[in-house]
């Protein structure tokens, strides 16, 4: 492997700590630049290293995902509703603790396996699907619910999201053969552009369709997706912002116009990141947020900056080399290399600091590389951010929960299939 290579891969990835999770703030500023972990890493890693099950695990820190539950709470406000992202919070009773210390039943489903898991665990959820369906899974949802309904009512418990007129025939001849009752939501576009209803007029065709046949079908209401205004030091007067509202009280109009009370139907929108935006606002009655809970590094946008990470992953070291051997002269912040447990995951390191990029990927052992200050030994563990959390969340087994400085419960993360 040549040196220029090798130089260009291992590049220094990140400055020093800006934050320290759960209380040790003032302890972890105080620490030198060059110590390996912070105090809350350096607790973190004794823990682990005691009672850790030696191999990669991701963490839940309790204090940061209540102070992050609160935070949202008060974001969403007494008279809206904060329905749960459950792509971004896959684990029962991850879920649980969130839904009940925000008071919330409501969630948003993005994966039919998942919608499965719903009903059978939360009887009472009130649940908006995120995307529109292919009618085959909702025909998956239904064989399945019927057999394991445990107390759940989908023909009043589900909306089922529309984003067109074809959709919507399918859904109605689904209705028709099973004999079942769906209610609809509809998709609209409010400047993303990742399809759904572009005109009101389109809404009033899709009404008179489900007008024409009650038995099977019923209005729930609307969801319009903005995440193209993440990052925007906005609120309500932004002109984006303001784009955003006007599209969606256009489709409003239509429903008021038809005859439907709006506040009575579910009017979803926002996201983690623009959630703050509406604390103001009284259109929209329904905000959606999940990786605000747990914070990966995609989150640290301006609108969470309140918010703490509460995600992590903790690996082993495997393997110490006490110089590269991969450079002959390396760079000071590249004496030092070390071999991982795993890798490759959609994650940041975070802990040693100033640790460079892997020298290579891989699922295996990744070797990764510190200055010479940075004194690790085998067994110790070096810890990471995902940079999302759905997906990553799913690749470790059991969560393994964090409270007060102890290791606590272990969530089961939800199945992929069912």
């Amino acid at each position: 492997m040549r040196r220029r290579t090798i130089l260009q891969t291992a590049t220094a990835l990140s400055s020093s700590l800006l934050w320290a999770p759960a209380g040790f703030a003032s302890q972890a500023q105080r620490q030198e630049k060059e110590e390996a972990h912070n105090l809350y890493f350096s607790k973190l890693n004794a823990l682990l290293r005691d009672q850790g099950p030696g191999r990669p695990v991701m963490l839940i820190d309790r204090q940061a995902l209540e102070h992050n539950v609160k935070a949202i709470s008060a974001s969403v406000g007494k008279n809206k509703t904060w329905r749960i992202v459950v792509k971004s919070l896959p684990s029962v009773p991850l879920l649980r603790a969130v839904m009940q210390q925000a008071s919330t039943d409501a969630l948003m489903v993005f994966h039919q396996p998942f919608l499965n898991e719903i009903a059978q665990s939360f009887p009472k959820a009130d649940v908006l699907l995120g995307k529109p369906m292919p009618v085959s899974a909702a025909r998956t949802f239904f064989r399945s619910y019927k057999k394991h309904r445990r107390g759940f009512h989908a023909e009043q418990q589900v909306q089922w999201l529309i984003d067109s007129k074809t959709r919507l025939l399918q859904y109605q001849a689904l209705a028709r053969e099973l004999g079942v009752h769906m209610r609809l939501s509809f998709e609209i576009d409010v400047g993303l552009h990742r399809g759904g209803l572009t005109t009101p007029a389109e809404l009033t065709e899709l009404l008179q369709i489900i007008e024409g046949d009650p038995q099977h079908l019923s209005v729930a209401g609307l969801m319009g997706y903005e995440p193209h205004l993440t990052g925007l030091k906005a609120d309500l007067n932004h002109p984006a912002v303001k784009s955003v509202l006007e599209i969606y009280t256009s489709f409003v109009e239509v429903l008021a116009s038809a005859g439907f009370n709006p506040q009575e139907l579910t009017l979803n929108g926002a996201g983690s990141h623009t959630l703050k935006i509406y604390e103001q606002d009284r259109l929209m009655n329904d905000l959606s947020a999940g990786s605000g809970v747990v914070m990966p590094t995609d989150f640290d946008t301006h609108h969470l900056l309140a918010h703490r990470p509460a995600l992590f992953i903790a690996t082993p070291i495997l393997k110490r080399y006490q110089n590269n051997p991969f450079i002959e002269e390396p760079p000071e912040s590249l004496e030092r290399l070390y071999y991982i447990y795993g890798g490759y995951w959609k994650a940041q390191m975070v802990s040693p600091a100033n640790t460079g990029e892997p020298i290579y990927q891989s699922t295996n052992q990744s070797p990764v590389t510190t200055s010479a200050s940075i004194d690790l030994k085998v067994d110790d563990y070096m810890f990471l951010r995902p940079t999302q959390s759905e997906f990553v969340m799913l690749q470790f087994g059991d969560l393994l929960t964090l409270s007060e400085g102890r290791l606590g419960e272990r969530w089961p993360v939800f199945h992929q299939t069912g």
